[in-house]
């Protein structure tokens, strides 16, 4: 993957072409609709079973490629926020590159459900450079269960992203990639081993702890949790002080969830220190989202609080037998 050039005209044109004839943006979703609860299943280019490594590669085309995945819930407790993130995050890319935020970005979606109640708990796409990436976004299914608890399988979609993604930006150059996880809930209190078997088929005995999973995340990764307005625990404060504890400064609270794909883009510019926040904030009121610029600037205005230490752990290797084993210490 990450071939071609991202086109916004060709991306209006696809949405207008749909809208015209009564096509549904998440296609995939409108298909399952008509089969079955107990027969959805996640569309074969974004399955996560069995899958070694999604990669994010170097190519003639370009050659500085940089990681970034936008993984969002697609439970009941979410509403309408992944149809209007669907709206938004396809230009993505293009907005990364007008304002030079990324050379050469390449981008993964996914979807995240619950592993304990739902048929289809995680769903990730390959990392793309042009408008494919706005079919992978079509190919998600917006089950839109959940088990009412609070929690969804966030942290089965970090172990994923930990341990079955592969990067030049890492392997060549030691940089790491960039993953936005879009929710309104907890994790789960332990990542359960039954939960990895079944949806991504390792070969893991032992439950993991939540903390453990996101310091190996953030070994290779700048993660960042966005919690968008609209959802069902936007202004629970139990959802913050969760977040906060396990990410710092990088836990967002977007009140526009229109917003997002300019939250995310400046996000990384900032990040990768192509745009300071003021000049960021400027550049989005001058491509005519002024609304958007004040969303984002409430949602970035925490940071520059203090980081969190970089940690080194690791999660246990595939096959190993140890019980319950708190992969934190």
């Amino acid at each position: 993957m990450g071939y071609g050039s991202w086109d916004d005209s060709a991306y209006d044109a696809a949405r207008t072409f749909r809208a015209a004839r009564g096509i549904d943006d998440f296609g995939y979703t409108a298909d399952m609709a008509s089969v079955p609860w107990d027969k959805w299943k996640a569309h074969p280019e974004l399955d996560p079973k069995g899958v070694a490594m999604r990669e994010c590669r170097d190519s003639d085309d370009h050659g500085n490629s940089l990681p970034i995945a936008v993984l969002f819930d697609v439970t009941g407790s979410m509403g309408l926020v992944p149809r209007i993130m669907q709206e938004k995050l396809g230009k993505l890319h293009g907005l990364l590159q007008r304002k030079g935020y990324a050379e050469d970005p390449q981008i993964l979606f996914g979807g995240i459900g619950d592993a304990d109640t739902d048929r289809v708990p995680l769903q990730v796409g390959q990392f793309e450079s042009d408008n494919r990436m706005d079919e992978q976004l079509r190919l998600i299914l917006l089950e839109g269960g959940g088990g009412g608890q609070k929690s969804e399988s966030y942290e089965l979609a970090a172990y994923f992203i930990a341990r079955h993604t592969a990067t030049d930006a890492w392997d060549k150059r030691g940089q790491k990639g960039y993953l936005f996880i879009v929710g309104d809930e907890l994790n789960k209190p332990r990542l359960a081993s039954k939960h990895i078997r079944k949806v991504i088929g390792d070969r893991v005995n032992q439950d993991i702890s939540v903390e453990s999973v996101y310091r190996e995340l953030t070994d290779r990764w700048h993660v960042h949790y966005i919690l968008p307005n609209q959802s069902s625990y936007y202004n629970d404060p139990e959802i913050g002080e969760h977040w906060q504890r396990l990410l710092g400064e990088r836990f967002l609270r977007l009140d526009d969830p229109a917003a997002v794909c300019e939250l995310i883009a400046l996000t990384i510019g900032i990040g990768e220190d192509r745009v300071d926040l003021g000049a960021g904030l400027a550049d989005l009121r001058d491509i005519g989202s002024g609304t958007a610029a004040d969303a984002v600037g409430r949602a970035l205005a925490p940071v520059g609080a203090v980081r969190r230490p970089r940690s080194t752990g690791a999660l246990p290797a595939p096959g190993a037998d140890d019980d319950d084993v708190d992969f934190a210490k």
